[in-house]
């Protein structure tokens, strides 16, 4: 993330894209949270790989090698049920943050 501090919320938005689009190439994800935040929301290449590869170990997402629509091969992932619940919980903490810090903001 870059344009923002939301260091941990990268995993969220992750699973997040991945849940609602499928199957999703590393670079398409990273395309689709800029698309979606309105270009608020910048992921680096170095952040995205190594959460999807942590998330891989922990078994939230699955991956298989597959071809791009511009005839690349590219490693495609996919949320798992494992996934799922830790959006799940992780959707369930973010609008507790949310909610705690606009409670912060609004006492001042």
């Amino acid at each position: 993330m870059a344009k923002n501090d939301l260091q941990g919320a990268l995993d969220l938005l992750i699973l997040k894209s991945l849940s609602q689009l499928g199957s999703m190439h590393g670079f398409g994800i990273i395309l689709h949270i800029e698309r979606v935040s309105d270009e608020l929301l910048n992921v680096e290449e170095g952040s995205l790989y190594p959460a999807l590869h942590r998330m891989e170990q922990s078994g939230w997402v699955r991956s298989e090698w597959a071809m791009t629509e511009s005839s690349r091969k590219a490693k495609f992932y996919t949320v798992t049920a494992a996934g799922e619940k830790q959006l799940a919980a992780r959707e369930k903490n973010w609008e507790q943050v949310v909610k705690g810090v606009q409670a912060i903001l609004r006492f001042a």
